[in-house]
């Protein structure tokens, strides 16, 4: 049936704005294939959307896996795993020289069920929760749940399997003796030849009662010939992996009215934690994606993650934040050529292949934010001269306009960056604001913190000057010197303060210019996205006080990786790398809401500022066992009226309450 309506001038204007609102608040919703099923828990149940597959890392000290998993058209599992051991270096020695190898193999297709193969195979549901979860049915009548997660220490990822018979008559299963091992070629590898063992735990022949259980497991391993050989008892394994996630749920935890948003920050804390390599070059923060390992970046550790892993009081994190920013100390020179942007193959070579992309003041900015939130004094004493060496080598590189000049940014090369970029200046400016404040509590000369209070007020005129433009009908920012269309990274000035532009800056980040299904793109007109630049500008919204803007693009983008088609972490790029999960996007993930919904600012080794922005639709939000200064404490945020209560409690049963407008900084001493 057609019904024919007459549309007066006033619905004309209301029906494509309705339209357009429906539209958007279905296509979240739509795009939802995963739920929220508990605590840090999200399930797939298994509909008739097949088939549909997906991949996601997970990592352990010495092991990461990229596991490619999914249902197929008949509802059967799918999956094949790339497991990485960034300690067995290969030939040559080189950024991506982890060995690598993929494994289709899956036990499930070698037991026999009463003498015979599995017939078929049933998938019911998936779940992430740290570890994945799959559950399935056998032959219609057996119910089999997969458990897959990397060791927590040991070079090894593994596969535990439980089988439940729901016949009502006695059955034999029969599980394979599948114990593998592979000698890789000996010239390939920086210590010769590699030993990679796959291993089945709880293998023989079982007469299966009704209702009762059968598990075992399977290991998959690679060692050094000069190594000791573990035994590797897959349950125990599994133990100490959920062990470890709950760990990091139980710090610095999220709580609100939003349980998306809580999940998400709780999954984002365990892909920034996890991937964390023991190397010979000590604890090195890895961005993972079967490319990144046993290596560090100025812009993944020492500028996103560095400054994080404070608040989260994981000391594994703490130790990886430090090393990084030693590792980069040792190619200070008298001469300020450029650190390297990467020093790989776990601490013995470097890679500058981009030259200098503003590396300088990437770890400047993070060395500097991260001695402040420790408030360790002897670390932030350590990190004083990396700290000095950057900002003076930034100084020398200031042209004539006075702005930072580089040879491209973290980017290096992808987009043009011109000879000067917004990026890096106010990473700069940042990093001399916090060697204000640092060199305060170091006893540092007062000229010299008042030179550099000086260059940062500089610095905020000349990106005003220099950058400052109107840009495809926005008061924004010009990325570089010719640049015509919008850049995403136009919201760098929000994160760090300057708020000069802010309207047409984020008006021009919220409009269709910009924002794509997945967040910003890189340039108007080009359908390249990296979240990173997503992540900065989420969190700079909520800094610049725009918090209803901000909110509802975080509940987007945060629905979308949580629950959407490709789950649950923040993703790296695309078309690039095809949205890995690489670990330092989740770190900058979480900064959005320490830094963005919190406000939280270090001031001090000591003190810290915060500003926090509550969403008109909440009425609480809390954030707990945070970690600064050596504390411990809980930030509770309420309305009371049109203002804000906020309360610290700390372990010692102190309780500090504040009642503020919203946009008013509490200075807080620890």
């Amino acid at each position: 049936m057609i019904h024919i309506f007459k549309i007066t001038r006033m619905r004309k204007i209301l029906l494509p704005a309705i339209v357009l609102f429906l539209f958007m608040g279905v296509r979240t919703i739509a795009q939802n294939r995963w739920t929220i099923s508990g605590k840090n828990i999200i399930t797939w149940k298994i509909d008739n959307r097949i088939p549909h597959t997906d991949h996601i890392e997970m990592s352990g000290k010495k092991v990461s896996v990229v596991i490619r998993y999914g249902v197929n058209t008949e509802g059967g599992f799918e999956m094949n795993k790339t497991i990485v051991w960034p300690m067995l270096r290969t030939i040559p020695n080189n950024t991506h020289a982890s060995l690598t190898r993929q494994f289709k193999t899956d036990i499930i297709d070698h037991i026999l069920i009463n003498g015979k193969s599995v017939v078929k195979e049933q998938v019911k549901s998936i779940s992430h929760n740290g570890l994945i979860t799959v559950k399935s049915e056998l032959n219609g009548s057996i119910a089999l749940t997969r458990v897959l997660f990397p060791s927590t220490s040991l070079p090894a990822y593994c596969e535990n399997y439980s089988l439940i018979n729901n016949t009502k008559k006695e059955i034999l299963i029969e599980v394979p003796d599948e114990n593998l091992i592979y000698t890789t070629e000996p010239t390939k590898g920086v210590d010769g030849s590699y030993q990679l063992r796959i291993e089945t735990k709880g293998y023989g022949a079982f007469l299966l009662l009704p209702q009762k259980q059968l598990s075992f497991g399977v290991s998959y391993s690679g060692w050094k010939q000069t190594e000791k050989i573990a035994e590797i008892n897959t349950d125990h394994e599994a133990a100490l992996r959920s062990t470890l996630v709950d760990t990091f749920g139980d710090n610095l935890v999220f709580e609100s009215p939003d349980s998306v948003l809580n999940t998400a920050f709780a999954f984002a804390k365990i892909r920034t934690a996890e991937s964390i390599y023991e190397t010979k070059g000590g604890f090195m923060h890895g961005p993972g994606g079967e490319a990144y390992y046993a290596a560090i970046w100025a812009n993944d550790q020492a500028e996103y993650v560095g400054p994080f892993f404070p608040y989260l009081g994981y000391e594994v994190g703490n130790k990886a934040s430090l090393n990084a920013y030693l590792h980069f100390a040792r190619f200070m020179n008298a001469e300020y050529k450029p650190i390297p942007s990467s020093i790989i193959a776990e601490g013995t070579d470097i890679w500058n292949g981009a030259g200098d992309r503003g590396d300088a003041a990437m770890i400047a900015y993070g060395a500097a934010r991260y001695a402040l939130t420790r408030g360790d004094k002897a670390e932030a004493t350590q990190l004083w001269p990396l700290i000095e060496w950057c900002l003076e080598y930034c100084k020398r590189k200031i042209n004539q306009q006075g702005v930072v000049s580089s040879d491209a940014d973290e980017l290096e090369g992808r987009f043009p960056s011109g000879k000067a970029n917004l990026c890096t200046s106010s990473l700069y400016y940042d990093a001399l604001n916090s060697a204000v404040l640092l060199g305060k509590d170091l006893q540092k000369p007062k000229q010299q913190l008042l030179q550099y209070a000086k260059e940062a007020k500089n610095m905020n005129e000349a990106i005003e000057k220099f950058f400052g433009a109107t840009i495809d009908g926005f008061s924004t920012y010009r990325y570089y010197d010719g640049n015509t269309v919008l850049r995403s990274w136009i919201c760098v000035p929000l994160t760090v303060g300057i708020f000069n532009r802010k309207e047409g800056t984020i008006d021009a980040l919220f409009s269709q210019k910009l924002w794509t299904n997945d967040g910003l793109a890189t340039q108007s007109g080009d359908q390249t996205f990296w979240d990173r630049s997503t992540l900065y500008a989420l969190r700079g919204v909520f800094a610049a006080g725009e918090t209803e803007k901000a909110f509802d693009h975080l509940k987007y983008y945060s629905n979308r990786r949580l629950l959407g088609e490709h789950v649950p972490y923040p993703v790296e790029a695309y078309p690039e790398g095809g949205q890995r999960h690489l670990a330092a996007e989740s770190g900058l993930y979480c900064r959005i809401f320490t830094e963005g919904l919190f406000g939280l600012r270090p001031i001090g080794l000591n003190a810290l500022s915060i500003t926090p922005h509550l969403p008109k639709a909440w009425n609480y939000m809390m954030l707990k066992k945070v970690h600064s200064s050596g504390k411990m404490f809980d930030i509770n945020v309420s309305r009371v009226n049109d203002k804000l209560a906020v309360e610290i409690k700390f372990t010692t049963s102190e309780i500090r309450k504040f009642l503020i407008k919203e946009g008013t900084s509490i200075h807080l001493v620890l």
